[in-house]
């Protein structure tokens, strides 16, 4: 079975082939869709993508014999499921690599925020030593987590130590055993946006999710909120982020942006009040190494026969 694995340059591309090809012999590691590598698109049966190439229509027409796509990622909203849905083709992604460590970014933004890290770091370089602060701890805090997957879960149990008062907002509840083993309480969405002392958006993009924070839901926020996303910018709307941010009504944790890289121009750059890292909240060196893992394994399922796990490929309810 011809596989092919389109990755990024920066990765190491050599050590990858060399590592994987043990147990997938003759797999071919390129840089680009178009590049013919060992054998030509249209060979392809089994296709391994990660976020950082797009397989439109137009590509996938071009795979003709493509039978399964392994998005190496959690999202995969750079794969045209229709387009793989009218060819048969099943798709997967790798849900299950990062989420302790997004959860982990998660805090570290919020701890960041509340304890004016950027301030005070700042302060320092320029030779100052600040005697007072406007701090705050977390212990204590309401904590609100929009969204309770794998990511809202295991920043629940994180958060279990930092004896916060966690509540959280979801279509779906949890179990009541384990809305007790993590501490928290499912409340309305508006009601949490009203309540919580740090809010963190952990949903999907859909066209249900699309903009669900907007001016009216920033209006109903505490001032100086600390607001967290590190799921997908298209869940807030920009310019009610921007005013919201620049008029110092909240404080805001960003890992995502609607163009990456964003406009640095943007007032929000030079906010106080808050803290920015470049897409990178599920990126680190044993998060990367689960994903490869995780990936390889889910193809060599499919390889041998077997139904490949976490497909995304089949049609939403609302579809």
């Amino acid at each position: 079975m011809k596989v092919r694995a389109v990755l990024p340059p920066f990765l190491p591309l050599e050590e990858i082939e060399r590592r994987v090809s043990s147990i997938l012999p003759g797999i071919d590691v390129t840089t680009s869709l178009e590049t013919p590598g060992h054998f030509p698109p249209e060979e392809v049966e089994v296709l391994i993508l990660t976020t950082f190439h797009e397989l439109s229509a137009a590509a996938i027409a071009k795979y003709a014999s493509l039978k399964f796509v392994q998005v190496a990622s959690t999202g995969y909203n750079r794969v045209d499921l229709a387009a793989c849905r009218s060819r048969g083709i099943m798709v997967s992604n790798i849900p299950v690599a990062n989420s302790k460590t997004v959860a982990e970014h998660v805090i570290l933004l919020t701890l960041a925020l509340l304890r004016d890290l950027r301030g005070l770091d700042s302060d320092m370089r320029r030779g100052e030593w600040p005697m007072l602060t406007g701090a705050n701890d977390l212990a204590g805090k309401v904590f609100g987590i929009v969204g309770m997957g794998r990511i809202g879960r295991e920043l629940a149990a994180r958060l279990v130590p930092f004896e916060t008062s966690t509540i959280y907002s979801d279509l779906v509840p949890l179990a009541p055993e384990e809305e007790r083993r993590l501490g928290l309480s499912r409340v309305e969405f508006r009601d949490l946006l009203a309540q919580a002392d740090v809010i963190s958006l952990h949903l999907p993009l859909t066209e249900r999710t699309r903009g669900i924070v907007a001016a009216g839901e920033f209006a109903l926020m505490k001032d100086q909120v600390v607001f967290i996303n590190t799921a997908r910018a298209e869940l807030v709307d920009p310019a009610a982020l921007r005013e919201a941010v620049t008029r110092g009504r909240i404080r805001a944790g960003l890992d995502v942006y609607p163009t990456e890289p964003p406009d640095f121009s943007d007032p929000i750059f030079q906010a106080p009040g808050t803290a920015f890292t470049p897409h990178i909240a599920g990126v680190t060196f044993e998060a990367q190494q689960r994903f490869l893992q995780e990936t390889v394994k889910n193809v060599l399922r499919y390889v041998q026969g077997k139904e490949p796990l976490y497909r995304v490929d089949a049609p939403s309810p609302s579809s």
